[in-house]
């Protein structure tokens, strides 16, 4: 019996009821999907649509392989349903591991030498453990490449930008965002479709994705000949990231927590009245009575009309904090639980997180929890001159990260878990457009693979004040574009820790605050010391939150404030090169932050390159990660570059050793390029 089958965008294989598809999918792109139960219709997943545009892929059949091609990619099946993958020269991209004791089937040929795995391990290249309920534990094996680097995959704290030799966990954590699509310097991206809470090793003996749950293997795969078309062809399948509002390319200001509207709008008005343009101020959370209420507590914020129409009219937006958590004292909660509209748990109590109060959360993947959260925020904040969401708690924060304990409307944690995140984002998105918006921007604490056509701005959550902490940033901010997640942001000086008055915090919070001003959003935040405790403890039997030190740009001093003022003016005078990368990022998906090798993909050395990257094009920045440290190591493209403090001209293709001074973070500007001019008037 033929197991293999040809049809007009795809082959596929079936043997003893087990299945494979691998169909066309986007530009340069194909969409694998397996299973040993039934099929069933497929789920998007990350993917926009069923790929069904463009050009006909070529089908064909080669005795026992059968074969498709969709542009600058191929994929083949053998009998035994083996598969692998090659790119438009015929080299070998990822192919799957298999050791079994077979020697009947025909045998892939790489180059001239005749591959044959046989084994007695008895290992498959992809893997179905089924579990009670109808699911399934999957692993998929691919072959190592040696000398493979990898990037993407979202935020992990750890310095690594290379992901050769990690182990990652696919699953959602307080500043851990799971975005499962990985860029190859072999020229492959690769999309693990799935939400389902797992693994992936990138070991040098062979790569292995997981799932601890789920009825499917679903995965996207495309090629190109660099790594930006290959972050190209991935946003063309999964979305790019609406037109970043113009307002919103300035000074960003945030503390742990403003308590009262007067207290918000000193600020406001101090920073006005210093001349210091501010384009965002945050209210942060427990400006509520209840959490769920979803509404500022009138006791502490009498007028939020009023307050947004003084804060536009000084040029600055009001970014309001909202918990997915739901006490079960809030007005909203017995409407909520009654209509199914909150996460459950399979065991146990239905406290979801402790924090000021035993709560719950919402149920985003429901649309019709999306829709009531929408509803609310719009009564009680949109239709008070709010344009802005800061949505907190995103992963959702589980007090216990028992992932088989909870359940979703949309399935169970374990199986669509990490999802959550682009739901939560979806519920803000949809209704702001239902409003006609279309520069949309929510600030949000994690993301999954697409979340970034819902306006997500991600930020890398709560981390702890220190160098090391900066430095592990550094490469989160740069996965997360490589991972197709181009806004993103960090606590500038990160936020648990960092005393107002300590000379070591100062030199991190100037370090920390040069090197933002070159990111996608420069957002100051924290909860600095000395911390204030609430003058009430508890206010009609609710827990109160306390606060923290003054964390504006005059809080650390005089000496600190001139080098972050300047700073900041520096920032407004790239708002028009930030303008343009956010364009790009809008219409291609090209991330703003990115690896040396994306501009220079040609250059072995940038490849090498994890602790300086591009901002855009034209920007070449070092960041200073290290206490004490005045000078650094460079290393200079091919070209010509300017200092960006001397305007000395410095020809590229070396390493270069440059002073780094504690009020200059090395930054060097394309011989050129029109930013140039954004540099000539430091003072």
């Amino acid at each position: 019996m033929d197991t293999l089958a040809l049809e007009d965008r795809a082959i596929a294989w079936a043997y003893d009821g087990a299945w494979l598809r691998i169909a066309a999918h986007g530009r340069d792109g194909l969409r694998l999907r397996a299973s040993p139960f039934a099929p069933e219709p497929a789920r998007p997943g990350a993917l926009l649509d069923d790929g069904t545009d463009g050009a006909a892929p070529i089908v064909t059949r080669d005795g026992a392989t059968a074969r498709i091609t969709n542009g600058r990619i191929t994929a083949e099946i053998d009998l035994q349903g083996r598969v692998r993958f090659l790119n438009a020269d015929g080299t070998l991209l990822l192919e799957e591991k298999w050791r079994q004791r077979d020697t009947t089937s025909k045998f892939w040929t790489v180059g001239t030498k005749d591959v044959r795995m046989i084994s007695a391990l008895g290992l498959s290249g992809r893997e179905f453990k089924p579990l009670p309920g109808g699911a399934a534990r999957i692993a998929v094996r691919f072959e190592a490449k040696p000398g493979e680097r990898l990037y993407g995959m979202g935020q992990y704290q750890q310095p690594n930008l290379d992901l050769a030799g990690c182990t990652l966990e696919l699953a959602q954590r307080n500043s851990q965002a799971s975005v499962p699509f990985v860029v190859s310097s072999e020229g492959y991206g690769f999309l693990w479709n799935m939400p389902a809470v797992g693994e992936a090793h990138f070991a040098a003996n062979g790569t292995t994705w997981t799932a601890q749950a789920a009825r499917e293997i679903d995965y996207w795969i495309t090629a190109a000949d660099t790594p930006a078309g290959i972050v190209r062809n991935y946003a063309a399948v999964t979305g790019t990231v609406p037109m970043m509002p113009d307002y919103a390319l300035g000074l960003w200001q945030s503390k742990l927590r403003y308590r009262t509207q007067d207290e918000l709008l000193a600020v406001a008005r101090d920073y006005h009245a210093r001349g210091i343009p501010l384009a965002v101020i945050v209210a942060d959370f427990f400006h509520w009575p209840v959490q769920g209420d979803w509404r500022f507590d009138p006791r502490e914020w009498p007028d939020p009309a009023a307050m947004t129409a003084e804060l536009k009219a000084m040029g600055t937006e009001l970014l309001v904090s909202v918990w997915p958590t739901v006490d079960p004292r809030s007005e909203n909660y017995a409407t909520m639980a009654e209509k199914g509209y909150l996460v459950r748990a399979n065991r146990g109590l239905d406290v979801q997180q402790e924090f000021l109060g035993n709560t719950r959360f919402i149920d985003t993947t429901h649309p019709g929890a999306r829709a009531f959260l929408w509803d609310t925020a719009k009564r009680n904040y949109r239709d008070q001159g709010v344009a802005m969401f800061w949505l907190d708690e995103a992963e959702p924060e589980y007090s216990a990260y028992d992932f088989d304990n909870y359940r979703y409307h949309a399935g169970p944690v374990l199986e669509i878990g990490n999802a959550y995140p682009l739901h939560y984002a979806q519920a803000f998105y949809d209704g702001l457009r239902a409003e006609g918006e279309s520069e949309i921007v929510s600030l949000i604490r994690c993301a999954w693979a697409g979340s970034q056509r819902y306006g997500a701005l991600v930020w890398s959550g709560d981390i702890h004040s220190s160098f090391e902490a900066m430095r592990n940033q550094l490469s989160a901010g740069l996965n997360m574009g490589m991972a197709g997640i181009p806004w993103w942001t960090t606590d500038i000086g990160g936020f648990h820790g960092g005393h107002v008055e300590d000379p070591g915090f100062h030199e991190l919070m100037i370090r920390w605050f040069q090197w933002a001003v070159f990111t996608p959003v420069l957002r100051m935040h924290g909860h600095r010391d000395p911390i204030t405790p609430p003058a009430e403890p508890f206010r009609d039997g609710v827990a109160q939150c306390d606060t923290g030190a003054g964390n504006e740009l005059w809080s650390f001093g005089a000496p600190v404030f001139d080098m972050l003022r300047r700073y900041a003016a520096l920032r407004e005078r790239l708002r028009p090169y930030v303008a343009g990368l956010m364009r790009a990022a809008h219409e291609t998906g090209d991330p703003l932050m990115r690896p040396m090798f994306y501009d220079h993909p040609d250059d072995p050395e940038c490849w090498r390159l994890d602790d300086q990257y591009m901002f855009g094009p034209d920007l070449l920045v070092a960041p200073v990660t290290t206490a004490g440290q005045s000078e650094r190591d460079v290393y200079l493209p091919a070209g010509q570059w300017r200092d960006a403090w001397t305007g000395e001209a410095v020809a590229g293709g070396c390493q270069i050793w440059c002073d780094a001074p504690l009020d200059r973070l090395p930054v060097f500007v394309r011989a050129g390029a029109a930013v140039e001019a954004a540099f000539d008037r430091i003072d």
